[in-house]
């Protein structure tokens, strides 16, 4: 079979909702990615906040976006994923114009009489309001309009298009903040979510698809929330998963700043920080089709133990490569760039390995009619690792990095979280997998 006919057989497999909803998330992804990759720097560098202040800022902005889907997607649930999709395009495309022009000279005289720390604090909880419908709207598109044999497929192409947007974007916000500017990468992010938002009005279509929560009040709906976070085994699978995106998210928080202190403040962030993006791009659907055949719980692991790896090979490769330069494919690169991208490449490895699968998981234990719902709760440790990892990352890289110049301490920490995480996902599959097995 031919590459064209291969591609008429996937596309095939799903109806138009599924496909314009993931092209949607590609577009969201850029533009989230593409200013997450210079938030740090913009708070820190730019409007001049303490590296606390933009942990604190971070984690407020990334948690929200990530725990309101909880919520969000149970009303998207009840009112539709059009509804939903067309809410969290407009306010994101608010939100991003509105944290951008804080750094605008234009803009200067208007925000001057406000204290920057607090008015970003209220743009930030808006426009993470906002882009909460996404997340369970996507996910619940791909739910309902996937058939059991097609869902492991569909989350994979989901997860691929979400990192094709995760590496374009910060490859545009490095040749924008290069050429133009670091607040016109919000820019661009607004404009990226203006197009969808006009995509949705025009293209997208509710799955024809009936959903029992419509015929739900506002109470139900709540209980149904409530009895979510009543399932013990779930909610400590949940938090598992916390610590694993902490490390994760300390890519845009610590990585950053140890780049452009440690290594050269001139050194293409952007681009190393999207290396697990691409990694993901070149290898997703590959990965999927060869362990497909390990259980869920032990691709879980294996994700697990890759992200703790990263963290390890840093902490012995970074201190003795420090700033020094070596020849790689005919080009004089920092060496220590070189280890990041290693170490990023290895956590998306076994991020390709569990995330889809892991999607799947929660797909599976969703009633009929709250497809949003559970994959809201899907995003509970994402929102769990930005809301205590942004501060986390800001004191620890403060302490150790700043005050003691002493960052390869930040890279032990971050390893014995991540060793932590396997080991309570080693005991978790033990005392609920296999007893449920047996």
């Amino acid at each position: 079979m031919d590459l064209k006919k291969k591609v008429s057989s996937i596309t095939s497999m799903f109806p138009g909702p599924f496909w314009v909803a993931n092209i949607m998330e590609l577009f969201e992804r850029l533009a989230y990615y593409g200013q997450a990759t210079i938030l740090s720097l913009f708070l820190r560098d730019h409007l001049k906040l303490s590296e606390i202040e933009a942990g604190q800022l971070s984690s407020v902005f990334g948690g929200l976006i990530y725990l309101l889907p909880i919520f969000a997607g149970a009303l998207a649930d009840k009112f539709g994923f059009r509804k939903a999709f067309s809410t969290a395009f407009g306010g994101l495309t608010i939100g991003y114009f509105l944290i951008g022009s804080m750094g605008m000279n234009m803009f200067r005289g208007i925000y001057s009489g406000f204290p920057v720390y607090w008015l970003l604090f209220i743009i930030l909880i808006f426009t993470a309001m906002a882009g909460s419908f996404i997340k369970p709207s996507v996910l619940g598109t791909v739910a309902v309009t996937s058939t059991h044999e097609t869902k492991s497929l569909g989350y994979a192409i989901y997860y691929w298009l979400v990192n094709t947007g995760a590496a374009i974007g910060p490859f545009l916000a490095y040749l924008v903040r290069d050429r133009i500017g670091i607040s016109s990468v919000y820019l661009v992010s607004a404009i990226s979510c203006a197009l969808m938002f006009i995509t949705t009005r025009i293209f997208f279509k509710e799955p024809l698809v009936h959903n029992q929560s419509q015929d739900k009040g506002i109470l139900e709906i709540a209980a149904d929330i409530l009895k979510v976070l009543l399932n013990f085994r779930f909610i400590i699978f949940l938090l598992l998963f916390g610590l694993y995106w902490m490390l994760f998210w300390q890519f845009f928080i610590i990585v950053p700043f140890y780049v452009s202190d440690f290594i050269s403040p001139d050194a293409p962030i952007e681009l190393i920080i999207s290396a697990g993006a691409w990694t993901i791009i070149l290898l997703q659907l590959p990965i999927n089709r060869l362990t497909k055949k390990i259980p869920t719980q032990t691709a879980i692991l294996i994700g697990f133990i890759l992200a703790a790896s990263c963290w390890l090979m840093w902490f012995f490769a970074l201190p003795a490569v420090g700033s020094g330069k070596i020849m790689f494919l005919g080009s004089e690169w920092y060496a220590g760039n070189i280890v990041l991208i290693a170490g990023i490449v290895m956590f998306s490895i076994g991020e390709q390995i569990q995330a889809p699968r892991f999607y799947e998981y929660i797909a599976d234990l969703a009633p009929s009619g709250q497809a949003a719902l559970f994959q809201g709760y899907a995003f509970l440790p994402i929102a769990i690792a930005w809301g205590f990892g942004g501060t986390f990352g800001g004191w620890i890289y403060q302490k150790y990095a700043t005050t003691a110049k002493d960052p390869q301490s930040i890279f032990m920490i971050l390893f014995m979280v991540g060793a932590a995480a396997s080991v309570g996902m080693m005991l978790y599959n033990i005392l609920f997998i296999r007893r449920k097995s047996a």
